[in-house]
């Protein structure tokens, strides 16, 4: 892994992103302190559609299974949306 300074980071931002996002990761420096690491974010997955069907056909949680599983919470836990 990479070992980049502070302010080289903050002179060479574009640059370092862009390497970034092609999978390199860094070790961001402070006074020559490891303080934050840099890498590729994750890709973007894609739901087929059958998979986003099945998901919009499931049907919502029932109820009554739904009251009894909130009143299992201790009282003092207020509704937030109330």
């Amino acid at each position: 892994m990479t070992s980049i300074p502070q302010r080289e980071l903050r002179n060479n931002i574009g640059d370092v992103l862009r390497r970034a996002e092609a999978g390199e990761e860094f070790t961001i420096t402070v006074a020559g302190r490891p303080a934050a690491q840099l890498g590729p974010a994750p890709r973007r997955r894609w739901v087929d559609d059958a998979t986003l069907q099945q998901v919009w056909a499931t049907a919502p949680p029932d109820a009554d299974r739904l009251r009894a599983d909130l009143e299992r919470f201790p009282a003092d836990l207020g509704d937030p949306f109330g």
